[in-house]
């Protein structure tokens, strides 16, 4: 009985998947700036999202290829602030992907530990490691600089196999602005992609993987990331 019921919410999720795949494509244009290194969508293990600007930001699933999607509907882990969770439109929305979308604080508490947690040999793993939305302003809410956020570093060091994808989006402030009404359609959303091999990204630091130093360098290069290979 478990399994089928396990088997049912999968399908559901991937037919909601499809339904946002289909809107987006059909409501918006995509200029994906595709990596030399072919990414396997078969063995991709991380999502890492910068740049992370609106709620809305599901839209850029209108350019991943089905296959993809089926694997998600049944794999994929994703951090979400509790506060996003208690939104009432958008947390419906993400709420439907449980218990995938893990429920996180924006402290380093249990949370953060129920998160890691839940993550197996087989999950696909998405995170926007700002862990806030950038603003009209350039800035956070709270009118600091954007920065990635040490989680990712924490989920990177307990991955060994497999491939990362760094995509790093244009802003979709031109389609909606937080807390600033609903989406514009006929818009062009941008994004550039990186595939790394993780065992290869991992070791390109000459540091020991997992220590506060190497934890250290990753942010920076991330960062560096963040600053320099958005879309303009």
């Amino acid at each position: 009985m478990g399994l089928l019921l396990n088997v049912t919410q999968n399908l559901i999720i991937y037919f909601f998947l499809l339904c946002i795949k289909y809107f987006s494509s059909l409501f918006y244009r995509f200029e994906i700036g595709w990596p030399q290194n072919k990414i396997k969508w078969g063995k991709v293990r991380l999502i890492i999202f910068l740049h992370h600007t609106s709620l809305y930001e599901f839209l850029y699933l209108g350019f991943l290829p089905n296959h993809f999607l089926r694997k998600l509907s049944k794999r994929m882990v994703a951090p979400a602030a509790d506060k996003t969770l208690n939104r009432p439109l958008v947390g419906f929305f993400f709420k439907l992907f449980s218990p995938g979308m893990i429920p996180i604080t924006r402290k380093r508490d249990d949370s953060w530990g129920n998160f890691l947690e839940s993550i197996y040999d087989d999950s696909i793993i998405l995170i926007a490691p700002e862990g806030r939305m950038k603003r009209k302003t350039g800035l956070d809410l709270d009118g600091k600089k954007m920065t990635v956020k040490p989680g990712v570093v924490d989920i990177l060091a307990g991955l060994n196999k497999g491939q990362m994808v760094i995509a790093y989006s244009g802003g979709l402030h031109h389609v909606q602005v937080p807390n600033e009404g609903l989406p514009k359609l006929f818009k062009t959303l941008k994004m550039n992609l990186e595939a790394f091999d993780i065992s290869e990204y991992k070791n390109m630091f000459s540091l020991p993987a997992g220590s506060d130093t190497w934890k250290n360098a990753v942010l920076d290069d991330l960062q560096s990331r963040l600053e320099t290979k958005i879309p303009v």
